[in-house]
């Protein structure tokens, strides 16, 4: 009975993907991943409980299949039902300039942020025009279009060594082991900070270091 079960769960599964048109995992959203879960529960429960009957199984995969295709059906019905349930995009950057606001909506800070950009090929927020965090957590970046000029190698000018900038300031704190990394002092950031007319760290919600292309920061004022 276990095998017969195995069996129909399997097809029954695998049908329903099929049916409903999911997507990788990468893709899912989180309403798709919490009910991925729940349907598995219900069918490995279904399977290895000697007294839930074949007939449950068929009756949770065939209910289930009838939900999901309701919903998904009211979803397209009632479009406003999408945002609660699947999420919607957010501007996160805009013009190099982050939205602390939208930050705050997601609950992202500036390391997970740069992770994401990094995995686009983007290594300092000052080449994006905008970034867009979806609904499955992925990062959509859109550079600058002065970042998609000609490269050095087309240009045949000589390229200097490449260098990762480094996050100094996170929400107003230094952070130091980054500056250790690059072999500087708080001295020295402060310093750089007073050239451009600020006093304090804590006046500043972002700043990263680049040896090709210097500071650059935002104060808090403008994140707000």
């Amino acid at each position: 009975m276990i095998s017969v079960k195995l069996v129909t769960g399997f097809f029954g599964l695998w049908f329903m993907t099929k049916l409903l048109g999911k997507k990788e995992i990468s893709q899912l959203t989180p309403f798709d991943f919490v009910s991925s879960l729940m349907l598995s529960e219900l069918v490995g429960n279904t399977v290895y409980d000697r007294d839930a009957h074949f007939s449950m199984l068929i009756y949770a995969l065939a209910l289930w299949m009838a939900l999901s295709l309701a919903l998904e059906k009211a979803v397209q019905l009632v479009p406003a039902l999408s945002i609660p349930l699947n999420g919607r995009p957010d501007i996160i950057i805009r013009d190099g300039e982050i939205d602390v606001k939208a930050m705050k909506r997601n609950r992202l800070d500036m390391h997970q942020v740069g992770m994401l950009l990094r995995e686009q090929g983007v290594f300092s927020v000052r080449e994006v025009a905008f970034a867009v965090f979806e609904p499955n957590g992925s990062l959509s970046v859109m550079k600058k279009p002065s970042q998609e000029s000609p490269t050095r190698a087309e240009l045949q000018v000589e390229e200097p060594k490449a260098a990762l900038p480094r996050i100094l300031i996170e929400q107003g704190k230094l952070q130091s082991g980054e500056l250790k990394e690059i072999g500087r002092s708080e001295e020295w950031l402060l310093a750089q900070l007073e050239e451009q007319g600020i006093n304090r760290i804590q006046a500043v919600y972002y700043a990263e270091w680049s040896e090709e292309k210097g500071l650059h920061l935002q104060l808090k004022d403008t994140a707000e």
